[in-house]
């Protein structure tokens, strides 16, 4: 039973971390677009 729970634990542990990860790629790339904008 401890074993699933700590497996449990690292697993949403882990799509936390995918989840930052890629939020944080959608705010470079947005930040990106706004730049090219402003320079055309």
């Amino acid at each position: 039973m401890r074993m699933m729970f700590i497996g449990l634990v690292a697993c949403l542990g882990l799509t936390a971390c995918e989840t930052i990860q890629g939020a944080g790629r959608d705010v470079q790339d947005a930040g990106q677009a706004l730049e090219t904008a402003i320079e055309s």
